[in-house]
């Protein structure tokens, strides 16, 4: 394999996409069904349709290319990720792997590959979940697993709705149910992803093969209190919104400790009103986000914060709401799958280790249903989610040699 030759097409095409953002000179900020992701979506297009693939756009704005292998009737091989990003982010994050898929195709029609089943690219729309904080909606969309009362409920920032979104995106929302795929007539979901955190860069392995990806519950907490003013109202006759959450909030952190597992929490948005230094807080709302590969980990941690919070309250006569955005359960990925690639490791002379995701990727859902695998590459300083993010074209170029030997073995 020309390693060189495929890294300077990955190189090609990510940098393409890198004009695609809301934030010039700050990072990439792709968020979904914005004007950001409709050019991305378009150029994706473009490069599936001239490395041979036949390309369509599905009801939830997933972009999927199909090289029609010669007995189309077999369940077919998958690969993809996604597409969207987090607010000033890299330029690998998702996108890494859609090229990797682009690049296994157009080396499986240059070579004449004899693929017998299909093989599938796909780039998925909102897995990151920046904009309506949920996540997955692309690949939850082919599992059949969105409903329309979700696209009513889930709304940015600004109110609008992912029902409204997506039909400002030339959408139509009624019509998401087609998107789902008949689960029989896959074979497989293989995802390329860079590894976003520091272990592959530190051990100076070329490969990661992920084992599990940790499950995940986010929860956006609103307490409710009353503004009041803040030198003329004494201690105990407040109700304040900001006391109260602060009792949970502070020990989220050392509840993920305690469990170990790989659990971790995290509060990445407080917000405060009215938001003034010299008012009393009427409100508080903060997000959660709990990951663990033990499940029952995250099922405490989310109990621990509603009891801190019940304590809270009852103390100061605040009140809460804890709305759950996102429930879906630690992955074991396929075995069979990931021998294989061990076995391609070792024929290519690439150092490679098994490890944990603490990140979620499409796989994590797709991968509750389906058999999937996934392969990391490293990231320079473990730097992920943030303008710094780097990749090497050669390392990913790896991986796409790797899968490729996958794609042929499982015909």
């Amino acid at each position: 394999m020309d390693i060189a030759r495929i890294a300077g097409n990955l190189q090609k095409n990510l940098e393409a996409l890198h004009e695609y953002t809301a934030t010039p000179g700050a990072g990439t900020t792709r968020l979904p069904f914005t004007k950001e992701a409709r050019s991305a979506a378009n150029r994706i297009r473009a490069m599936m349709t001239e490395a041979g693939l036949t390309v369509r756009e599905d009801e939830a704005g997933n972009i999927i290319g199909l090289l029609e292998g010669a007995e189309p009737a077999l369940p077919a091989l998958v690969i993809g990720s996604h597409f969207d990003t987090v607010t000033n982010d890299g330029d690998f994050d998702g996108l890494a792997g859609i090229m990797t898929g682009i690049e296994i195709a157009r080396l499986a029609r240059e070579k004449g590959a004899d693929l017998r089943r299909n093989l599938i690219v796909v780039a998925f729309c909102d897995e990151e979940g920046m904009r309506f904080g949920t996540g997955y909606f692309g690949s939850k969309a082919i599992l059949g697993q969105v409903s329309q009362e979700d696209l009513h409920r889930y709304k940015d920032k600004d109110g609008v709705s992912v029902y409204a979104a997506m039909k400002d995106y030339n959408l139509v929302p009624e019509d998401l149910p087609k998107a789902a795929w008949d689960l029989s007539s896959i074979k497989a979901f293989i995802e390329t992803h860079i590894e976003q955190g520091p272990v592959l860069y530190q051990s100076r392995n070329e490969i990661g093969l992920v084992e599990c990806i940790v499950g995940i519950q986010r929860y956006i907490v609103t307490v409710q209190g009353r503004s009041d003013h803040a030198g003329t109202t004494p201690m105990d006759m407040r109700i304040d919104a900001v006391e109260a959450a602060a009792k949970a909030i502070s020990k989220i952190p050392d509840w993920a400790r305690e469990k170990g597992e790989g659990t971790v929490a995290t509060t990445g948005f407080i917000k405060v009103l009215p938001g003034g230094m010299n008012i009393v807080a009427e409100e508080v709302q903060f997000s959660v986000d709990i990951r663990s590969s033990n499940n029952a980990n995250i099922e405490e941690i989310a109990a621990n914060i509603r009891t801190e919070l019940d304590k809270a309250c009852a103390r100061n006569g605040a009140s809460y709401r804890m709305d759950n955005k996102l429930t879906i359960t630690p992955v074991q990925l396929n075995e069979a799958m990931l021998a294989k690639l061990e076995r391609f490791c070792k024929d290519r002379g690439y150092s490679y280790r098994r490890m944990l995701s603490g990140a979620g990727h499409d796989a994590l859902a797709i991968g509750q249903v389906l058999d999937t695998v996934m392969v990391f590459v490293p990231s320079k300083d473990g730097r992920s989610h943030c303008p710094v993010e780097w990749t090497e074209y050669r390392d990913i170029a790896k991986a796409v040699v790797l899968v490729y030997d996958l794609i042929l073995d499982m015909q």
